[in-house]
């Protein structure tokens, strides 16, 4: 499977894992889409936490739960699930819906270069540059590389590669340069069809860090860069503005994949009984210092 983050060596000739990785993305989507949504129930507030506030202090913000680990999950497969679902939901956020003004607590500059730390070093990442390398070896990408162990090896780092600088450009890089929050806010409530539309429409519409709407400029110019940079080391990659474009929009289309399965995988787990610690989160409402 492609990763987020990761760029297409060659543009003519996609591998065949982003196309796999792309379809089974929305496949997922649209499974999940036949189930009638579920609300996910949100505690509100404690009262005194608002009433005790000075009369001119900003909202309390809410900090959104945990990212899921192994434990997390009790059922067959239960470390592959855990692996799979902690790189999906680190990146995943419930907004609250039941008080307009209160708003999810952003991220501080360490704060997305610990995501871009952890989406580089996450099992899942490994899992997907050896497979990545696999079909690359397969198909004779990068023919440069050679065969063998030493060419399997040389695919396995370009993967790696690939997806460390797009994770460091769009969770990290870019969000600080535009103040923009990298994370992908579900809508959760409202039917399939307007939660499809509502993860791609995140290719093109993100939050700021005061949870206001903006154009995802990290999404784009992080794909555009890490594409640029890869060039460095992907000596066979074809050169020119159509290759760039279409490296640009398949990345793009990629992170639409996984979107669609941020936004769904709730229902998905509830499905095939997961268990989801999401489900019943009591969100702890936290002042928002007067800088913001």
């Amino acid at each position: 499977m492609i990763t987020s983050g990761q760029t297409v060596a060659n543009p003519a000739h996609p591998p065949l894992s982003a196309w796999v990785t792309f379809s089974a993305a929305f496949a997922w989507g649209c499974l999940a889409c036949a189930q009638e949504p579920q609300e996910v129930p949100s505690q509100p507030p404690p009262a005194d936490v608002i009433s005790q506030a000075p009369p001119n202090a900003p909202l309390p913000c809410l900090q959104p739960a945990p990212m899921p680990s192994w434990q997390d999950y009790n059922g067959k497969f239960s470390k592959l699930v855990g692996t799979f679902a902690r790189k999906l939901e680190r990146k995943s956020i419930h907004p609250p819906h039941y008080k307009p003004g209160v708003v999810l607590c952003t991220l501080e500059t360490k704060d997305k270069f610990l995501l871009f730390v952890q989406d580089t070093f996450d099992p899942a990442t490994f899992l997907g540059a050896g497979f990545n390398a696999g079909i690359g070896q397969a198909e004779d990408d990068d023919p440069s590389y050679g065969q063998g162990a030493a060419g399997y090896g040389k695919r396995f780092a370009a993967n790696l590669a690939d997806q460390a600088t797009g994770e460091f450009f769009k969770d990290f890089a870019y969000p600080v340069l535009f103040k923009e929050d990298p994370r992908y806010y579900r809508l959760i409530h409202g039917s399939a069809g307007k939660r499809l539309l509502h993860a791609i429409n995140h290719a093109f519409v993100a939050h700021r860090e005061d949870g206001t709407n903006m154009f995802n400029y990290s999404q784009w110019l992080g794909t555009a860069t890490s594409a640029l940079v890869s060039n460095t080391y992907h000596p066979d990659n074809h050169r020119g503005v159509a290759p760039f474009v279409q490296r640009v929009g398949l990345g793009v289309l990629t992170e639409m994949g996984f979107d669609a399965l941020r936004e769904f995988w709730p229902d998905i787990s509830r499905k095939f009984n997961l268990p989801f610690r999401g489900q019943n989160v009591v969100e702890t409402p936290v002042p928002v210092p007067p800088s913001r």
